[in-house]
């Protein structure tokens, strides 16, 4: 895949546009290329060999068939990331980050599943049985709901790591995510510090096509290791197909295997009777 990270993409993205020099960390020190105008530039080589590191790692876990949780909630990342999550079928937060979503895991479902209680309630009509106001209350609380949690609705065990964008805004996620040893995979500019993130990606994470850009190769990561999966999973049954011919195939030789027993009585018959008729014959020269 690192072959189908080119510099000059990155480049005409502006994924290289850090900071001002006065908002870095020193920690970035390591992926910043040189000073420009009081701004720092990201070194767009060490950028693609992040992006082809974290992104052979996300295929494996999707394969493995575990969730990868997409957070963002800056404005010009919220589109981007829903887009690109929900079309590699993965969760995604770009609202509010729920305080405990992850280490109170249990609560979160518990209001998933009222959203789901709610919807049931229109199916069976129950919910046109209510008065006007109460049908009020639970239309404001399933929108409420739709908003922070639809996208993980789905989601019924923690995820297999995090995707975030800006992880100094979203410090919560990955204490959450720390805590609950959850890798985390994160775009991070020169503001930020990458020792907080296991798989880091340095790059400018307030741009627009920045984010697209970076997206765009981790989405199709994802995608990619599902497909494998799902290709790993039809494969068993294409080998299985013949097994019945070897059931049939084994079946008469559980059939014939008495045989031998047979024959065996077979040659002992005529040896009895050998061994009578002498006894006959000696009989009638006595007499």
């Amino acid at each position: 895949m690192a072959n189908n990270i080119e510099v000059k993409e990155l480049l005409d993205a502006g994924v290289h546009f850090g900071h001002l020099t006065r908002r870095w960390d020193p920690n970035m020190a390591p992926y910043i290329y040189m000073e420009r105008n009081g701004i720092h530039i990201i070194n767009l080589y060490k950028t693609a060999a992040k992006i082809d590191e974290a992104s052979e790692a996300l295929k494996k876990i999707a394969a493995s068939g575990r969730k990868i949780l997409f957070v963002a909630t800056k404005k010009q990342a919220k589109e981007i990331v829903a887009e690109k999550a929900a079309k590699a079928n993965q969760p995604y937060i770009t609202e509010r980050w729920p305080g405990g979503m992850l280490t109170n895991f249990v609560t979160i479902r518990k209001a998933v599943k009222k959203m789901a209680a709610i919807d049931r309630m229109k199916k069976d009509g129950t919910f046109n049985t209510l008065s006007k106001k109460e049908r009020l209350q639970v239309d404001r609380l399933r929108a409420k709901l739709e908003k922070n949690l639809g996208s993980i609705s789905e989601m019924t065990r923690l995820p297999g790591a995090l995707f975030i964008v800006d992880i100094t805004r979203e410090h919560i996620a990955v204490k959450e995510a720390q805590k609950l040893n959850i890798p985390i995979f994160a775009m991070v500019d020169t503001n930020s510090d990458p020792r907080q993130v296991d798989y880091v990606i340095p790059a400018n994470d307030d741009a627009s096509k920045s984010i697209d850009k970076v997206m765009t190769f981790v989405s199709d990561a994802v995608i990619e290791g599902l497909s494998e999966r799902k290709a790993s999973k039809d494969a068993p049954k294409e080998n299985a197909a013949p097994a019945p011919a070897k059931t049939e195939a084994a079946a008469p030789a559980e059939v014939a295997a008495p045989a031998p027993a047979k024959t065996e009585a077979a040659v002992a018959a005529p040896a009895k009777a050998e061994a009578v008729a002498p006894t006959t014959e000696v009989a009638k020269e006595e007499e």
